[in-house]
């Protein structure tokens, strides 16, 4: 176990996060390990009732430059994922001995323990507080990332702190409200899909998502890693009135009308 309460020290989320009976969000994010390369994508919406929809970042991404760059996604009880990502920088903001860091860690797999590592200190500081006024503190985070003499890897870290990661027969990993967007990656991405091609399957996943699901919105974030340098080829965020994006999506949807009109035509 690389953190303890202890080395906590102070830090803490606020008051209005700690305290807040509607912590669950809903969102999309998901993440492709390609031969090229990592594509993670995550939407910006957190639905906390009806009356209550609001905007908060779901992507945090580090870089040492050459040496390790790393994204990741969440999803879940927003208090947990947020004092996750905060336990995690200020290790790295204020080191200590004995404590490893994103920074220092020696492999994707050894990052991935420290995250995990992470969330077991935050659900068991909050998570029984939470459960017993019957709210639900599960969360989800994807990590994603290539350091210098490795390989790009991906790992899905659970609300335990288990995780596991991508392989070739499952190069993918969905968090939040995966239905809507899951049958286009299942019927596209594969290990030698194109960083390209795997860019576009991801847009289209999150765009099928945001027609049928209102609790998922924009503007989106979008993080790409190619395998040929520990880099970031791209990392921007994605309005609502994008134009290519707006673009991108009339034309999946007149392809889909189109392909339809021919599926009509045989007789089952």
């Amino acid at each position: 176990m690389r953190l303890s309460l202890a080395a906590v020290g102070g830090w803490g989320v606020s008051p209005s996060l700690r305290h807040n009976r509607s912590g669950l969000s809903m969102t999309y994010c998901l993440a492709l390990k390609l031969n090229e390369g990592l594509v993670c994508l995550s939407d910006t919406r957190t639905n906390a009732g009806v009356d209550n929809i609001s905007k908060y970042k779901k992507m945090f991404t580090w870089e040492v430059q050459g040496e390790r760059v790393i994204t990741m996604v969440t999803a879940g009880n927003l208090a947990i994922t947020q004092a996750v990502m905060s336990l995690l920088q200020e290790n790295i903001d204020n080191p200590e001995s004995g404590i490893e860091t994103l920074f220092t860690a020696s492999s994707m797999f050894h990052m991935a323990e420290i995250v995990g590592d992470a969330m077991r200190v935050v659900q068991g500081r909050y998570g029984p507080g939470l459960s017993s006024m019957g709210e639900s503190a599960m969360s989800s985070i994807i990590l994603a990332g290539h350091r210098a003499g490795g390989t790009p890897r991906l790992f899905h870290i659970y609300s335990a702190g288990n995780f596991i990661e991508a392989t070739d027969d499952t190069p993918y990993f969905q968090i939040g409200d995966h239905k809507y967007g899951k049958p286009i990656l299942d019927r596209v991405i594969g290990p030698d899909t194109s960083l390209e091609t795997g860019i576009t399957a991801a847009l289209l996943s999150m765009d099928s998502t945001l027609r049928s699901n209102l609790s998922v919105g924009m503007p989106l974030d979008l993080a790409v890693m190619p395998s040929h340098s520990v880099c970031f080829s791209q990392l921007r965020r994605i309005e609502e009135n994008d134009p290519k994006f707006l673009e991108l999506s009339e034309a999946w949807s007149a392809a889909l009308r189109n392909a339809f009109g021919e599926m009509v035509k045989i007789r089952v």
